[in-house]
């Protein structure tokens, strides 16, 4: 098996003009995002059920 590893030499861009050349050269595989971000998951619903009362019912306090 062989790794098609290209190995890069980073350097810090002087200019603005150097960043965004830098920049051009980033593949397109790897700068397109997907069309939307995933939709958010909804939590599970929960109650205080006998048992997590009795926890503390005979606490004066509950911090």
């Amino acid at each position: 098996m062989v790794n098609n590893v290209a190995f890069v030499h980073i350097t810090e861009a002087d200019s603005i003009d150097e960043l965004i050349a830098d920049c051009a050269d980033i593949p397109p595989s790897v700068r397109q995002s997907p069309s939307h971000p995933p939709l958010p998951r909804l939590a599970p619903s929960w109650e205080v059920t006998d048992k997590c009362h009795a926890q503390v019912e005979d606490l004066d306090e509950y911090v």
